[in-house]
């Protein structure tokens, strides 16, 4: 009896040590992506279109392509709300589950995790926002922030401004007013306009809002309405954008005069001004609209199917396709780490290979299904961003249009500050560790 009963213990033993051994198995057998959002808080109508294209994105792929190079995606949301201390938290409750790349979209997050990558093994991608700095990538080998930093953004809109006016000698003596969510990043491209405003002879006018003034801006307002500057230029999010757009347009600013950044240019944002935010400017590095083999796939495979969040009517959005945009570009790294490596399954210190390696040229966009919906990206060893260009587009009271062709960053301008404001980190934090991964290559 007792040697029955100690072959039937065995005998479940063995079956619960291979379901755990499946269990270990099945979650090896696939690449960890996750993906910090906030589908809460006040940045939620932001952060909810992004977040859903860059899981439909993801989705779409699992579902048509069984995922990247045979093995499926592990796709994992963490709830950030945009607050920074649940942001580190989600870092920690993640570390240990061998993530390729952590996408914070917050600038905060982002300050507060670039100091955890390289010690954690996990690169971070913040694309076209947090630390401009760490676009040098002697220094910052386990982050990145392609396509564009903020100065870049800065130094494109100025480029376009001074086109406007006939050329950069006539900005000598305008008035450029820069309002700014007050915060990290907010106040990231402030070093470079001073500069610029130096260099071509403008007045810079600061309108800073707090977080809880982003409903409201009267006082701002009031202060543009006085101080009467040529052109505005919005660092916003969240709440702030429509707030300040419907601002702008109940004071009588000129709308073909105010620009925001790449993130204060979503429809919501534009919608905020009703009819009157016609002709509202922002950047735009993403494509327009749902015109796009892949953007069709996403449709087909997910958002028909009812795998998406997505409100049938905001498909394909601004911030919904800036989404995709970002997964695009993991997806492009995870397919890099896997020639470099030969393995299928990758992690962290493999993907971290991927993205020093992005090669994103007009050819492969449309092999990926998005012909012209991104200009070429370019990422080496040294220079972990690309200072790829942005285009302009404009609010016609319904929609965005395209108006400009891609404005170039000004180099010239924007590189010895990055290497300044690079070198000025490392010295401020002491310890920082020089750089000792080899540079990635391509096979």
């Amino acid at each position: 009896m007792k040697a029955r009963h100690l072959f039937v213990g065995l005998a479940c033993a063995a079956l619960l040590g291979a379901a755990a051994l499946t269990g270990v198995a099945q979650a090896q057998d696939k690449i960890f992506v996750p993906l910090f959002t906030y589908r809460t808080g006040p940045f939620a109508n932001s952060g909810i279109p992004i977040a859903n294209g860059m899981h439909d994105y993801l989705t779409m792929l699992n579902e048509r392509d069984g995922g990247i190079g045979g093995v499926k995606l592990d796709v994992e949301e963490c709830e950030t709300g945009y607050d920074t201390k649940k942001g580190v938290e989600c870092w920690e409750s993640i570390k240990d589950k061998h993530p390729t790349v952590v996408n914070p979209f917050s600038t905060g997050i982002t300050l507060q995790l670039i100091p955890k990558a390289a010690v954690d093994k996990i690169p971070i991608l913040s694309m076209a926002y947090g630390l401009s700095a760490s676009a040098v990538g002697k220094d910052f080998p386990w982050v990145f922030n392609p396509p564009a930093t903020y100065w870049d953004g800065m130094s494109m809109i100025i480029r376009y401004i001074a086109g406007k006016e006939g050329g950069f000698a006539k900005l000598k003596g305008k008035k450029i007013g820069f309002i700014y969510l007050d915060a990290g990043y907010g106040r990231e491209p402030i070093p470079l306009l001073k500069d610029l405003a130096k260099d071509y002879g403008f007045d810079v006018k600061l309108y800073p809002v707090a977080g809880k003034e982003m409903q409201d801006q009267s006082s701002q307002w009031l202060s543009v309405r006085r101080d009467r500057p040529n052109w505005m230029i919005m660092w916003g999010w969240g709440a702030m954008n429509p707030t300040a757009v419907k601002r702008a347009a109940e004071n009588g600013y000129p709308m073909d005069h105010f620009i925001g950044v790449w993130w204060s240019g979503s429809d919501d944002d534009a919608r905020g001004g009703g009819t009157q935010a016609k002709g509202y400017l922002a950047l735009n590095f993403s494509g327009l609209g749902s015109n796009y083999p892949a953007i069709q796939d996403i449709k087909k495979y997910v958002v028909d199917k009812g795998k998406s969040q997505v409100e049938k009517d905001k498909f394909a959005d601004t911030f919904y396709n800036r989404g995709v945009f970002n997964t695009a570009m993991v997806a492009e790294a995870i397919r890099n780490a896997q020639k470099i490596t030969g393995k299928k399954v990758v992690d962290g210190a493999d993907v971290r290979k991927g993205l020093e390696t992005l090669n994103m040229t007009a050819a492969r966009w449309k092999e990926l299904g998005f012909p012209d919906f991104g200009t070429a990206i370019h990422v080496t060893c040294d220079d972990h961003n690309g200072h790829s260009p942005a285009y302009m587009q404009q609010w016609d009271g319904k929609e965005w249009h395209r108006v400009s062709d891609w404005i170039e960053p000004m180099k010239d301008k924007v590189m010895p500050l990055l290497d300044a404001a690079a070198a000025d980190y490392v010295k401020k934090n002491a310890g920082w560790p020089k750089r000792s991964e080899a540079c990635a290559k391509l096979p």
